[in-house]
């Protein structure tokens, strides 16, 4: 009998087991909201599930590992996890899990493998985990975890790799800590830690990596950091650390590769004992107060590609000092020589001239340097940007310059450099930006400058340049940041050819002698927002087609010689908020309206004819009529008289044609869309509060977006919507709304937001009324994510790597159907990050398609526009061949697309301002194959940073290879050339295979 009852035992208890994993596992997913994890529903087939791992010989059903990284998971991490006895890895990273981490987790004392990285857990970290002893591997990073980091962390004696970075931790780093004998990576970085580095952490024999970077830390570096020889990677940037390295720091740092200390307050000279430390390959110590001379010990680093020692007090005078220079010659692989911001004097040495080949940026920016510039200079053949603003440079500019064919930036302002400018400049056809402002430079601009294809910014200013503006330069097409005249000898006129410039943002010719009349076709600058012509000696009136350059900011012409009305049209200008017309021979009447009613913003003085205005110009009225002229129009009037009744009729006949073309215009609108009942206005108002001003979620050029409740059939629930009310009283508005209806009549796809119903109507006051309803997208726009509110706490948000590319891969689903597979091809023609709604499941949806373009079918992708609409698209993502307002094409969303990406994955609006003036794309294209990393998004920077780097050198590489893959997608997209721009098909295979490489780094 006993015999029996054993051997049921033996039979019950796997299954009881096996039960017990099953109901862990079911708890866990009944926490998840959403239906997550469908798929786990089988029963008695759970080793089956997606992401369940069973195994081992004597206990095959039990559960060993849990991997379901990057699967959208949210809600809470169930404490029946604990359950899990035999668990042994732990993966749910880049989800959307929020709460706590459950302390029922430390009862998995088999446990090896814990990462729960890339999530929104809050709280604690629980002091119950020390009881994993087993744990090799603790991930954390990139949540919102609060309070201490526990000192029974310090009881995991196997640990091997610790990301807490990126949370918002607090306190002092336990010294306890230094238990760890096993630890390699240990990263702490971009936290609120505070207090001094443990000195015991010098116990730490076998740490190959340790990121501090971005805390509160301060004190020195503990003198025992500098004895652990397995050290390769040691970062403790951004903090308020101080001290001085010490003598014989690099005596026992064999194998380090990489040293981080910017950004904090150490001081003291670089020790020679440098050049022990022979495989660094990265030495990043700008923004301290380092002193004394460059050791030349550093050209003994022949691994050595990155050397930044910028905002420093670096010293040098005579020839000895820059020995360094020469010394760093021997350095083949150096790429980046930054020395900006220190107290060199005296003159370049000529071996800068045999600085590596390799060398991609040279920057020595305000310093005190004499002399002239090296002509070997331009051996540097793979130079990319030269930096040398702000010294005392003299004599001529090298011609030798012209042989950088690489050089994208060039920047000598602020020296005393004169001379002809060299025509070879104009060899440098790869150059974005290009500034030699404040020398001495004479002669005429060179006109090869025309062959500078790839400019965006050009900067001349305050030069002694004579001669008139070479025409050849207004064929640019990519000059469009900025171009810099000032304060020279010029003289013509400004060239006809200026309208060429469709993407021209500021031009400055001020302070020269420039003469004849603005040129009516400056009104092609349609994204120009600042125009200075002061003191020259132009003259004629001011073209009215001026007050069409909507954004217009800046507007000065004073010190010249206009003369005549002053356009009433200048007041329309609704972004004008600075207008300078003083000192010229401006006639009549002052307007009133716009920008001319506000005193602090117009200047007119010195136009001794003008009359009118605001009170506070205090100018003289007006004159009356002369009695002259009053009786020449009061004869007018007589003879005119006999004709009142034709006239009558006249009006009359206009008021009816005018309605009738009114109706006939709005016909399209009455029934927007099939499928879709219309909805009456009584209803909108209800839904929205009477449109009040807390349900207005946006408001664009064409119209107001508000939240809210519209009421379903009998029976059916309240839906959540967004009404857009259309701007009618806007010029274009109704043509907006009418494309969008067009569009969306026949578009059905999961990444297009949807509509609901439309409404055509009359309102309370009997004004037209026009709006359009979707779904409401309760996560917003993809630019409040990106772009959050700094001052409201509440709105501070974070998209991962995984979410950023999931999001891009929707928008280029939605574009890949309205161009390919669509019932005839749609143009969005306003592709941007306001426009990606999120729905909650963070799912994009492109909308807004008030200026979208249906081609006829069978036509060509590139055809004439017949919109008179006007420029198609937003500042900054309109495609360049949209400057001129007559074409649309799927080309033109490609390239809106591609500066979408790139401001996905840097976190800066396409209108942000950038070195030189350079665009975003520029900026990015700059940087990309030397520091790419320098223009990805703080936040992105901070996540790698703190998650892999050398204690796993393969994820971290590919990681990083995902973000240039991502940065040169977007580049790409938005090439010049519309025909060089990756079609939608590419697109999606490019972000696919991104975003499996991603997962890979997951699991």
């Amino acid at each position: 009998m006993t015999l029996l009852l054993i051997s049921l035992a033996l039979c019950i208890l796997p299954s009881l087991a096996t039960t017990g994993d099953e109901l862990a596992l079911l708890s866990f997913k009944s926490t998840l909201p959403g239906g997550a994890l469908a798929s786990w529903s089988a029963p008695g087939s759970y080793c089956r599930w997606p992401g369940v791992v069973c195994g081992g010989r004597r206990h095959p059903e039990r559960v060993v590992a849990l991997r379901l990284p990057a699967h959208n998971l949210t809600g809470r991490l169930s404490p029946s996890l604990g359950n899990l006895s035999f668990l042994r890895e732990l993966d749910f990273s880049d989800n959307q899990l929020v709460g706590q981490i459950p302390p029922e987790l430390g009862r998995l004392v088999r446990l090896r493998v814990l990462n729960l990285s890339d999530n929104l857990l809050q709280g604690s970290i629980p002091a119950a985990l020390g009881r994993c002893t087993r744990l090799t591997r603790l991930d954390l990073h990139n949540n919102k975890l609060q309070g201490g980091i526990p000192p029974r962390l310090a009881e995991l004696t196997s640990m091997e790799y610790m990301s807490l970075a990126r949370n918002t931790l607090s306190g002092e780093i336990p010294p306890s800590l230094a238990n760890l004998s096993n630890l390699s990576y240990l990263a702490l970085s971009a936290n609120m830690l505070s207090g001094v580095i443990p000195s015991s952490f010098g116990m730490l024999s076998s740490l190959s990596a340790i990121t501090l970077g971005s805390n509160n830390l301060s004190g020195s570096i503990p003198v025992t950091f500098w004895n652990i020889t397995t050290l390769k990677s040691f970062v403790v940037r951004n903090n308020m650390l101080s001290g001085t390295i010490p003598p014989n720091a690099f005596n026992n740092l064999p194998n380090i590769q990489m040293i981080r200390m910017d950004i904090n307050q150490f001081h003291g000279p670089i020790p020679p004992s440098i050049a022990n430390a022979s495989r660094i390959s990265e030495v990043q110590l700008n923004y301290n107060f380092f002193s004394g001379h460059v050791p030349p010990e550093l050209g003994m680093l022949r691994d050595l590609y990155w050397l930044q020692m910028e905002n420093n007090l670096f010293q040098a005078k005579g020839p000895q000092d820059w020995e360094f220079i020469t010394a760093l010659t021997n350095c083949s692989k150096l790429e980046v020589l930054g020395l900006n911001e220190n107290k060199l004097e005296g003159a370049l040495p000529l071996s800068i001239s045999n600085l590596s080949t390799s060398l991609i940026h040279l920057e020595l920016r305000i310093n005190g340097i004499t002399g002239s510039i090296p002509e070997g200079i331009g051996n540097l053949v793979n130079l990319q940007r030269l930096v040398l603003m702000r010294n005392s440079f003299t004599g001529t500019l090298p011609s030798s310059l012209g042989r950088l064919k690489n050089l994208g930036g060039l920047t000598v302002a602020e020296n005393k450099i004169s001379g002809s400018i060299p025509w070879t400049i104009g060899n440098l056809t790869k150059l974005n930006y290009l500034d030699l402002n404040m020398n001495s430079f004479s002669g005429g601009v060179p006109i090869t400058f025309g062959n500078l294809t790839k400019l965006f910014g050009l900067n001349l200013s305050s030069n002694n340049l004579t001669g008139p503006i070479p025409s050849g330069l207004f064929n640019i097409p990519t000059l469009s940041g900025y171009f810099y005249l000032s304060n020279n000898n010029l003289v013509g006129s400004i060239p006809q050819e200026i309208g060429n410039l469709k993407n021209l943002v500021e031009f400055r010719a001020e302070s020269n002698k420039l003469s004849g009349e603005i040129p009516t076709t400056l009104v092609g600058c349609q994204l120009l927002r600042s125009l200075s012509l002061q003191n020259n000696i132009l003259s004629g009136s001011i073209p009215l087609l001026l007050s069409d350059l909507k954004g217009l900011e800046t507007l000065d012409l004073s010190s010249n010689n206009f003369s005549g009305l002053i356009p009433k049209s200048l007041g329309n200008l609704t972004m004008l908020h600075y207008l300078n017309l003083s000192f010229n021979n401006f006639v009549g009447e002052v307007p009133t309206t716009g920008v001319f009613s506000n005193v602090t913003i117009v200047s007119i003085q010195g136009n001794n004819k003008l009359c009118g205005g605001i009170s506070d110009l205090h100018l003289p009225p007006c004159a009356l009529q002369s009695p002259k002229r009053r009786h020449k129009l009061l004869v007018v009037l007589v003879v005119s008289s006999t004709s009142v009744v034709t006239l009558a009729i006249i009006v009359l006949l206009y008021k009816l044609l005018s309605r009738h073309m009114k109706n006939k215009e709005a016909i399209p609108s009455t029934t927007p869309i099939q499928g879709h009942p219309m909805v009456s206005y009584s209803q909108l108002v209800k839904a929205t509060d009477e449109f009040s001003k807390t349900n207005l979620l946006g408001s664009g050029a064409f119209g107001s977006v508000y939240k809210g409740e519209l009421d379903g059939e009998a029976g059916e629930r309240t839906i959540h919507v967004a009404v857009k009310v259309l701007k009618l009283q806007t010029r274009g508005a109704l043509k907006s709304f009418i494309a969008e209806c067009e569009a969306l009549r026949n578009l059905r796809h999961r990444n297009l937001l949807k509509i609901v119903t439309a409404c055509s109507s009359i309102d309370t006051r009997g004004d037209d009324f026009r709006a359009i309803v979707y779904n409401f997208m309760p996560n917003g726009s993809l630019e409040g994510w990106l772009h959050p509110d700094k001052n409201n706490q509440e709105e501070q948000k974070h998209l991962n790597l995984h979410q950023r590319v999931t999001i891009l891969l929707d928008v280029a689903y939605a574009l890949d159907y309205l161009h390919c597979h669509g019932s005839a091809p749609t143009i969005h023609c306003d592709v941007k990050s306001s426009n990606v709604l999120l729905d909650a499941e963070m799912i994009a949806h492109v909308g807004d398609f008030g200026l979208a373009k249906i081609l006829v079918e069978g036509s060509s992708i590139l055809q004439q526009s017949t919109s008179s609409m006007g420029f198609r698209g937003t500042i900054g993502y309109a495609a360049p061949e949209y400057g001129a307002g007559n074409t649309v094409s799927t080309y033109g969303d490609i390239y809106s697309y591609g500066i979408l990406v790139l401001e996905t994955i840097t976190g800066k609006r396409p209108t942000d301002s950038f070195n030189q003036g350079l665009t975003l794309r520029a900026y990015v294209e700059l940087c990309l194959h030397d520091r790419a990393m320098d223009v990805v998004d703080t936040q992105l920077s901070l996540d790698l940073e703190s998650e892999l780097h050398i204690a796993d050198a393969a994820a971290y590489t590919r990681t990083e290879d995902c973000l240039i893959q991502l940065l040169k997608l977007g580049v790409s997209c938005s090439q010049e050339l519309p025909s060089s721009r990756m079609p939608t098909g590419a697109i999606i295979k490019e972000l696919r295979a991104i975003k499996e490489s991603l997962c890979g780094n997951a699991g």
